[in-house]
């Protein structure tokens, strides 16, 4: 018997109780040799309020979990019978056992989810020219000099009217030029 990847569906809304469920249930019935990940599949959206950003996990696949498994009667019952479960998607029901996911489609979540879990990759340094995209300053150039990468800042200065303005801006609100 092979692992393969299930879709799970769940409660709307409980994803992550059913994930923490199944996960409880798996180490009391001792069952980590058939049952091995449960992912919740999500990506980090930003959006910004009131001026202010706000970055938030969104279900890619609400309602639904995926579960890694070897798909034997004691696996299938486990998960089958974890709170908040509601079936296998790919069942025509009855006792019949699920179909697994492709390896493609798996392959495909599990990188999209990937990539949304590295760091911001800074396409500019201290000292670059930048071109500012929103705001009062918009399509102005200024020097890069400060970057503040806990805080996806950076400090530009603007040469404007023959002063120079310095201002922090979101990594978002410019462009190098």
């Amino acid at each position: 018997m092979e692992k393969n990847w299930y879709v799970v569906h769940t409660y709307s809304g409980y994803e992550n109780k059913v994930k923490l469920n199944l996960e409880k249930r798996i180490e009391t019935m001792g069952m980590q040799d058939k049952i091995f990940r449960v992912i919740v599949p999500e990506e980090q959206e930003t959006e910004v309020k009131d001026g202010r950003k706000k970055t938030y996990m969104r279900k890619t696949f609400p309602g639904y979990v995926l579960v890694e498994l070897i798909m034997t009667d004691d696996a299938w019952y486990v998960v089958r019978n974890t709170p908040g479960v509601t079936g296998f998607i790919g069942s025509s029901g009855g006792g019949v056992k699920p179909t697994p996911l492709l390896p493609e489609e798996v392959d495909h979540i599990l990188n999209k989810m990937a990539e949304n879990e590295q760091s911001v990759d800074l396409d500019f340094a201290v000292g670059d020219l930048v071109e500012v995209l929103e705001g009062p300053f918009a399509h102005f150039q200024g020097k890069v000099e400060e970057i503040f990468a806990a805080d996806e800042k950076i400090k530009v200065t603007v040469d404007m009217f023959g002063r120079e303005t310095t201002m922090e801006l979101a990594f978002d609100k410019v462009l190098k030029v």
